[in-house]
């Protein structure tokens, strides 16, 4: 999500941020992810990861904090909708 990278240079120093290709192939995914992604953002390939947060599709965005899901959604969302819910994240762990 090209959006999350973008608003992720103001929450560098406060949240990591990773993003989780699945069900593809690692050639296909690191080409589509170096177009899209700044260094900013980690991203991996690995389908368990779906697994262990009941990812059913992309684009679904999960919020962790010291382990805990803290908020989930699926689909694209809007830099002010992200934002709101990144401050909220930074809240609970501060």
């Amino acid at each position: 999500m090209p959006v999350v990278d973008t608003v992720s240079n103001d929450y560098l120093d406060e949240i990591a941020f990773v993003a989780i290709a699945g069900r593809s192939e690692m050639d296909r995914t690191a080409e589509v992810a170096d177009g899209l992604f700044s260094d900013n953002l980690m991203w991996g390939l690995d389908d368990s990861v779906w697994n262990l947060y009941g990812v059913r599709g992309q684009p679904t965005s999960v919020l962790v904090s010291e382990g805990v899901v803290v908020d989930v959604w699926f689909g694209a969302i809007g830099d002010a909708a992200i934002r709101e819910r990144l401050d909220r994240l930074v809240s609970i762990s501060s």
